[in-house]
C-alpha cells in the first residue's frame, strides 16, 4: 500500500497468522490441516503451525484465502463455512485494509471432539 508518508508492506505470513487465529475461534473449527501430498496424509496442525494450513496470495491489490480444514463432526459444514467465510473477510479487511476477493475452503477431514 502506497500512503502520503510511504509503503506499508504487509507479510503473507502475517496475514495467514491472522486469518488462522481468527478461524480458529469459529464455531465447529477443530483446527488446521496439514496435507502431505506425496503420503496423500491429513493431519490436525498444533497451534503454533497454523499458517501451514492456510495459502494467502495477493493479486491486483485483493487477497484470495486458501483454507485447509478439519470440522468438528455432526456440525453442518455450510454453517461452519459460511461463518468462516464472514468472520474471516470481516477481520482480516478490518486488520489488513485490504480487500478480499475469494476465499477457498478445502474440508480436509471430520473429527470427534470431547
Amino acid at each position: 500500500m502506497n500512503t502520503h508518508m510511504g509503503n506499508i508492506v504487509i507479510d503473507n505470513e502475517v496475514i495467514a497468522q491472522y486469518a488462522g487465529s481468527v478461524a480458529i475461534e469459529c464455531f465447529g473449527i477443530v483446527g488446521m490441516a496439514g496435507v502431505n501430498v506425496k503420503d496423500g496424509l491429513v493431519k490436525l496442525l498444533k497451534k503454533d503451525s497454523l499458517t501451514r494450513g492456510i495459502t494467502v496470495s495477493l493479486n491486483n491489490n485483493k487477497l484470495t484465502l486458501d483454507f485447509h480444514v478439519i470440522v468438528a463432526y455432526g456440525v453442518s459444514i455450510h454453517a461452519v463455512s459460511e461463518n468462516l467465510i464472514s468472520n474471516v473477510k470481516y477481520k482480516v479487511e478490518e486488520f489488513t485494509g485490504i480487500e478480499i476477493e475469494k476465499i477457498n475452503i478445502f474440508v480436509e477431514g471430520v473429527r470427534v471432539i470431547d
